[in-house]
């Protein structure tokens, strides 16, 4: 099956000073989606962003808004994320007590829905729901913090996704997230993620326009080498 691949850069290594100004850079490098990276200071040791935030976006861009909530008690902030303006909304399995419901919730309430997993979390724990999801997150760093380094064996998991998608004949994406640079984000595409995110590889470089358009040729590349 053939699938765009995006890279998408993540605002929480942006400059939050010149946000409106970063986000259109990566816009003229190819990007079509921003990843929006929420944490809580609880699930994971960082607190970034909220609603207000993720709604002064949506008033300052047209491109499409993933936001990745990594905190405790999902289903209480979801409605309001999304109506701030989310496109898709992911939570992780391991913040969800009942993650068949927070997922429902998601969808009921009007955006793509996305479930993420950490690095030490198996696969076999969203076999259940993979027919109710549109977005499989794997975390290739341990989720708090921007400028980790990439965890190798998460590739594994990314090559375990892509197989059990073809032999169900499922439709959902993978996304991968944490440490993605030039030097493994082909790696990441031929090992069959769809959605790239990178943080401080996109905007802590000297030209983030000119990174964006690198990374996409390199993920074109890499799923030409697939076929």
């Amino acid at each position: 099956m053939a699938r765009n691949r995006e890279i998408l850069p993540s605002i929480l290594s942006a400059d939050m000073a010149r946000l409106g100004e970063q986000i259109e850079e990566v816009k003229r490098g190819g990007a079509r989606v921003i990843h929006v990276d929420v944490m809580d200071g609880h699930f994971v040791p960082n607190i970034t962003i909220g609603p207000p935030v993720v709604r002064s976006l949506r008033r300052a861009t047209d491109l499409l808004l993933d936001v990745h909530l990594m905190i405790e008690d999902p289903d209480r902030y979801i409605p309001e994320f999304i109506e701030a303006g989310a496109d898709s909304v992911t939570v992780h399995q391991e913040a969800c007590r009942h993650l068949d419901r927070t997922l429902n919730l998601i969808r009921t309430t009007g955006a793509e829905v996305g479930v993420a997993i950490n690095p030490a979390t198996p696969v076999e724990t969203l076999s259940t729901i993979l027919e109710v999801v549109d977005c499989v997150l794997v975390m290739s760093v341990n989720p708090g913090f921007g400028g980790q380094r990439f965890i190798p064996y998460t590739l594994n998991k990314i090559r375990q996704l892509d197989r059990e998608r073809q032999e169900r004949g499922l439709d959902f994406r993978i996304e991968v997230d944490g440490g993605i640079t030039p030097d493994n984000v082909a790696d990441a595409v031929r090992a069959g993620a769809d959605w790239i995110v990178a943080g401080s590889s996109v905007f802590h470089s000297n030209d983030p326009r000119q990174r964006v358009e690198l990374m996409q040729r390199l993920a074109q590349e890499a799923t030409l080498s697939r076929a």
